[in-house]
């Protein structure tokens, strides 16, 4: 099989997996528009990952794991393209307890994410704060998440 396949079938992959995951009632894909920039996010427990994408990635899988995911589309470029920027955020939860996220950015293809994991408790939930900068200014992206030990 060639790297040209190999990579297609690999970003074919995760993307079912995230789009599984997105039907999934309790995770809907959320989209807010900050300046030129639409930011795709979503929060979910890390088990929803197989252990292979898992592993790729250096994502730890476990029910107490929590995997946030962000994207960025450049919506003044023809077709929106992915875009890379600069992410920093913290995850408070209700009784006031931040946590710094650590974001690390996965390119498959012409797709760019940026992931971070956060560890939690049963239907602990957290307030994201996300600052996103595309070289144009640094914006704010805000959404809170309640997790689930499964």
């Amino acid at each position: 099989m060639n790297k040209w396949w190999q990579q297609i079938t690999k970003t074919a992959a995760i993307t079912v997996l995230l789009l599984s995951a997105f039907t999934n009632t309790a995770f809907a894909e959320n989209m807010q528009k900050l300046g030129s920039m639409n930011v795709h996010y979503i929060a979910l427990g890390s088990t929803f990952l197989t252990p292979t994408i898992a592993k790729t990635y250096g994502i730890e899988r476990s029910r107490y794991n929590g995997l946030i995911n962000i994207s960025v589309l450049d919506t003044n470029l023809k077709g929106n393209p992915a875009k890379t920027v600069l992410i920093s955020g913290t995850a408070r939860n209700n009784i006031g307890q931040e946590k710094t996220l650590d974001f690390k950015e996965v390119k498959e293809g012409s797709a760019i994410y940026y992931l971070a994991q956060i560890h939690y408790s049963n239907e602990e939930t957290f307030h994201f704060t996300l600052k996103i900068d595309d070289g144009n200014g640094a914006k704010t992206l805000k959404f809170s998440q309640k997790f689930y030990v499964d």
